[in-house]
């Protein structure tokens, strides 16, 4: 509250004063309420600086917890398994291509077009799916710590999404599993696959969070890591996997991700409230 002059000189005490000793406290009390106008300004400051950062903080305050499918939540064991046999050769074969691509920093349909020059992948996947040797999903595939990891994850209030590269067949099987997260959804359902920022700009939607609330789990530096970076999501690399092992030490993963882990129950302690 400030004062007034004329409240000042008005007050009973004041007016009882004879005129000399009325003026000096007139200015005494005006003293007083100049100090206390800014003790009262000084802490206005001090909270308004002290709300900002709480608003701040909380803006940043991770909400949701995003994990990819493919050797985040799941082994890819059986998909390179099925095409081998689909295309008739060992899937010692299939792994070790996967592997040259993986170090070669290529896409993962390149291990099948070494064998098949210029396989159409969507393509094959549909005669699969037609002669009833298609996508499979099983708790079998599940990673150990999976139902644990999600389940804490949600007890600690937090929204829990999985999201990644999959048909819309996949997200079925997903569901099947009945994880506990709020929400599956797939690149075959929206329509838009990592790592375009559209995927990452749907999940942040999806989330109904801003992008530094979500923090992205992966094990893909191109397809998970750098382009949710790009979106401002926080992330964190896991250590999974073909990728997730060969890259876990590049400097560039280092750099960018928040985040290093070696599994799914590391992510509690981190982005626990």
């Amino acid at each position: 509250m400030l004062f007034h002059p004329a409240s000042l000189s008005s007050a009973p005490y004041v007016r009882k004063l004879p005129p000399g000793r009325r003026t000096r406290a007139w200015y005494g009390v005006a003293a007083l309420g100049i100090a206390t106008a800014g003790a009262v300004l000084t802490a206005w400051l001090v909270c308004s600086v002290q709300c900002s950062q709480v608003c701040d903080y909380a803006a940043g305050v991770i909400t949701t917890v995003a994990l990819d499918v493919g050797e985040t939540l799941i082994s890819d064991d059986r998909v390179w398994a099925g095409w081998a046999d689909w295309l008739g050769v060992r899937r010692h074969t299939v792994s070790a291509l996967v592997g040259a691509v993986v170090a070669q920093g290529r896409d993962n349909a390149d291990a099948l077009r070494q064998l098949r020059p210029g396989l159409d992948v969507a393509a094959a996947y549909e005669a699969r799916e037609a002669a009833g040797r298609g996508e499979e999903l099983t708790e079998t595939d599940l990673y150990e710590d999976v139902r644990p990891a999600l389940a804490a994850l949600r007890a600690a209030g937090l929204r829990v999404v999985v999201a990644g590269n999959q048909t819309i067949r996949a997200a079925g099987l997903l569901r099947a599993l009945d994880l506990p997260v709020d929400l599956i959804a797939t690149s075959g359902e929206w329509g838009v696959a990592k790592p375009e920022a559209a995927f990452f700009d749907r999940l942040v939607q999806e989330a109904d969070a801003t992008p530094d609330q979500v923090v992205y789990v992966g094990d893909h530096p191109a397809n998970d890591l750098f382009p949710a970076v790009a979106a401002g999501l926080r992330t964190a690399h896991l250590r999974r996997g073909p990728w997730g092992h060969y890259w876990a030490d590049d400097p560039a993963v280092v750099a960018a991700a928040d985040w290093r882990i070696g599994s799914l129950e590391e992510l509690l302690p981190i982005v626990g409230h």
